[in-house]
């Protein structure tokens, strides 16, 4: 049976560049279609905030190229948060304070496009993000927050909320997000695709506007773990992070974090039951499970969260001067709360990182992963942040702090229909195992049986 263009747009990077180089489609055609997919269906999902008016024509340059003189992902097309720039787009951070004027695009790609672009890859568009990837969701940002896939009236989480919301929605495979508090892996929860948070510093940052430099990292938001591994090792070729794909997970043994949520008010009983799945189905495919014990979760995104607000308001002391008023409400609001905090502050909370980022590798050094949810519940709705940001529980800012990688991916789905994501962490530069447990996790689970990359939107109810 031939393949419709859906079905190409539906498939893996590796799957789309084999029909390419056989001759079964172009990458004009490709980059056509996600073009066409864009323009239909993202006026309900809001994810793209700048569609690049020379993406087909990049793409189609790979066309003349003989297979031999290919690199690995020639032709294919890859999103970008907005806060990453890129040669010929604008870079607006989401918000109205930054220096660049609508439209002024900035003049060298960020380290993390330029490695993209050596594996052959065309940036098709800047993707939403909150604020500066502060706080969010809100309005009063250049363009309105982007929505879940799944359900319009939902979030998506931030602050890689366009990057998360484009792969769910099917308008590219892969999209570039930051990760400074789990603002990969939350969204990627959320809209049920996978975020993959690399181990701190082994991407570089240049060409990203800084939120914490101690926090930050840059990682895909993918359709599939194997696209997210192709990614990051095109970003990082010496990670070989899709080397293992497809291993079996025999003899492997993974340490279950089940006291750091299950007794925890804002855990949704969906997602107890899914991470018992989860952990049930890593034994069934060999891994042996182990529960752990770690340190108290609060106190852990309390230090986090002091040496995160301390550098983001250093990062924007000049712009809170010269254009206080351009800011949004909700930014300002988080941004002024790292005035509060004095130099023992940030020493205490760098001393709780140190001893947990100890803890994490005793635990590892036994353990081939740490299992734990990403986030306790499904996306909230639009709803509940009328009145400005609120809080959502998450398990991911201590591996900021720590260093450590860790992936999400699907694992259920609540009452509500909604995705639920799992987490895995690894080692320092342990990515490649991340993989191929999630691999072997995705594959084995029914989820894929439920709609999700690729849907149409499942309302277009709105705020």
């Amino acid at each position: 049976m031939t393949a419709t263009m859906d079905d190409v747009l539906d498939s893996p990077l590796r799957r789309q560049q084999e029909l390419i180089v056989t001759g079964q489609v172009s990458a004009c055609e490709i980059a056509s279609a996600l073009v066409a997919r864009i323009e239909r269906r993202d006026g309900a999902i809001r994810s793209v905030v700048h569609l690049s008016p020379d993406a087909v024509a990049e793409a189609s340059r790979w066309d003349n190229v003989l297979p031999d003189d290919r690199p690995p992902l020639a032709g294919l097309c890859f999103g970008v948060k907005d806060i990453i720039d890129v040669h010929g787009q604008p870079t607006r951070c989401g918000s109205h304070a930054h220096p660049h004027a609508p439209g002024q695009a900035g003049h060298i790609d960020a380290a993390s496009v330029t490695a993209l672009r050596q594996a052959g890859m065309v940036p098709l568009a800047k993707l939403a993000t909150y604020e500066y990837a502060l706080t969010g969701p809100a309005f009063d940002q250049p363009n309105p927050p982007a929505c879940n896939p799944w359900d319009t009236s939902a979030i998506t989480g931030g602050s890689s909320s366009g990057s998360a919301a484009a792969v769910s929605a099917g308008l590219m495979r892969v999209a570039l997000g930051t990760d400074t508090g789990g603002s990969i892996r939350a969204p990627a929860a959320y809209c049920g695709v996978v975020g993959l948070k690399p181990t701190t510093g082994l991407v570089s940052a240049s060409g990203c506007f800084p939120l914490s430099q101690s926090l930050d990292v840059i990682g895909p938001l993918a359709a599939c773990v194997e696209d997210a591994a192709v990614i990051l090792e095109a970003l990082a070729p010496a990670s070989r992070a899709a080397a293992d794909i497809g291993q079996e997970l025999t003899g492997l043994r993974i340490a279950y974090a089940r006291d750091w949520f299950v007794d925890d008010p804002a855990a949704d009983p969906d997602l107890v039951r899914a991470m018992d799945d989860t952990a049930a189905l890593l034994s069934l495919l060999g891994a042996r499970i182990e529960l752990v014990t770690l340190p108290p979760y609060q106190r852990l995104e309390d230090a986090a969260t002091v040496i995160l607000q301390a550098e983001a308001l250093q990062n924007h002391l000049v712009g809170l001067r010269n254009r206080f008023d351009a800011y949004g409400k909700d930014a300002r609001r988080n941004l002024l709360t790292g005035a509060v905090l004095d130099a023992q502050d940030v020493v205490h909370a760098r001393g709780v990182a140190h001893r947990f980022r100890q803890e994490v590798d005793v635990l590892l050094a036994q353990h081939s992963a740490l299992l734990m949810p990403t986030t306790l519940g499904t996306a909230p709705k639009f709803t509940a942040f009328a009145d400005g940001a609120v809080w959502t529980a998450m398990r991911t800012m201590p591996f900021n702090m720590s260093g450590h990688p860790a992936i999400s991916l699907l694992c259920g789905f609540g009452a509500n229909g909604l995705p639920l994501g799992c987490q895995l962490v690894g080692g320092f530069g342990q990515e490649a195992l991340l993989c191929r447990l999630a691999y072997q996790l995705e594959q084995s689970s029914n989820h894929s049986a439920r709609p999700a990359i690729g849907a149409e939107p499942v309302s277009l109810d709105y705020p």
